[in-house]
């Protein structure tokens, strides 16, 4: 993909060209900010800016994409009113900075607060005052590495399958809670614990 033909879409006003090429990750990220500068009031084009960055993030291989551009974008998408919604995207993000993650934990929407909940960038503070908070935010905490233990081990006994299994597959959890787990009445949430232990060995 030309820059050239990039800039043609921008100087023309082509936004359906411009929302079809950020549906590529592997766009260079500066052409992804150049767009986003050109149109940072159009709510389309922020929010497929917003799900570029998402894509391109791998939970897994954080340090992949990591560049100052996409932390300039993710903090900039915070606070850009124009698209409320793409805050989720920024809210997911490993590479979104501490204080963006703070300042999204008390934001309305439960989505977003429950992204940053799950996202391993949120420090431990953060994250104990999510567990006073409604169920689907609360959820993101058994998943999520930097959880403190004392939360961690209340949730062992939680009644949603889905947040054992979580606690089960995470791989910073202490060991004796991984233990507990072990001998859990699901059978997919003991496998898991099992599964989480043999990889410590």
């Amino acid at each position: 993909m030309s820059a050239e033909k990039i800039q043609n879409a921008i100087t023309q006003s082509d936004t359906a060209v411009l929302i079809e090429l950020l549906e590529d990750k592997t766009l260079p990220i500066e052409e992804v900010e150049k767009i986003y500068q050109a149109y940072k009031n159009d709510k389309l084009i922020v929010g497929q800016v917003a799900m570029n960055l998402s894509l391109r993030t791998s939970v897994y291989e954080r340090e992949k994409e990591y560049s100052p551009i996409m932390v300039s974008l993710l903090i900039d998408i915070a606070s850009n009113p124009v698209d409320m919604g793409a805050r989720w995207a920024v809210a997911k993000n490993p590479h979104t900075p501490v204080e963006v993650l703070r300042h999204l934990s008390a934001d309305p929407i439960n989505l977003v607060r429950a992204l940053v909940a799950a996202n391993p960038s949120t420090p431990s503070d953060i994250l104990e005052k999510f567990f006073s908070d409604e169920k689907i935010v609360r959820d993101g905490l058994s998943g999520n590495p930097n959880t403190p233990a004392k939360l961690l081990k209340i949730l062992c006994d939680d009644n949603d399958k889905m947040v054992r299994m979580r606690l089960a597959e995470n791989r910073s959890a202490p060991t004796d809670i991984i233990q507990i787990l072990v001998n859990d009445s699901d059978v997919d949430v003991s496998k898991a614990a099992e599964a989480n232990l043999g990889e410590r060995q």
